[in-house]
């Protein structure tokens, strides 16, 4: 199967980012630099759903993958600090 390089989207720049200078993130408890996508469920109950149904909102977060741990960084105004690496 041959795949076509995909053309840019007319009005888009393309950022050309040099990742030698981004910061590498490690995990502040075991210092692994593997990450594992996790998500987080929360249920909106039906009282102030706004569509009056229950809903299971999904939130995506890095989880260590060593220890399983998620940042403390990424879940800085989330409202689930404490809720999340007990």
């Amino acid at each position: 199967m041959n795949m076509k390089p995909m053309k840019p989207i007319p009005g888009q720049q393309q950022v050309k980012v040099d990742l030698s200078q981004a910061e590498t993130t490690k995990c502040e408890h075991c210092g692994n630099y593997l990450f594992i996508k996790s998500s987080i469920i929360k249920r909106l109950s039906p009282l102030v759903s706004p569509t009056g149904e229950e809903a299971l909102i999904p939130i995506e977060v890095y989880s260590c993958g060593n220890c399983g741990r998620v940042p403390k960084s990424m879940l800085e105004g989330s409202g689930i600090e404490e809720e999340i690496n007990k």
